[in-house]
């Protein structure tokens, strides 16, 4: 399900880098997050729903590639998103 329009800019405002900032690689990671924790609970109460478990698998794989640019661009940046969004890291 997409998120709302207030929930949305809610997430950018948070986690943007400087004014007026929707694409950078942090607020990527915050909405797709979002989106992870809503199928997942989805996913508990209907445990048979296929179609929205692969595309789950799609947005952790997609969050996966943009942490790992994030850890191969600025470490500390990695370190405290992770840390503010409680993922967990390997």
């Amino acid at each position: 399900m997409a998120l709302d329009k207030e929930s949305k800019t809610k997430i950018m405002e948070e986690f943007m880098r400087h004014e007026g900032d929707t694409g950078s690689p942090e607020v990527q990671i915050a909405l797709l997050t979002n989106r992870i924790t809503t199928l997942t609970d989805h996913l508990r109460s209907n445990k048979h729903d296929e179609s929205s478990r692969r595309g789950l698998l799609k947005l952790v794989g997609q969050r996966r590639r943009l942490l790992a640019y994030i850890r191969r661009a600025d470490f500390q940046r990695y370190m405290a998103l992770t840390e503010r969004l409680n993922i967990r890291r390997k």
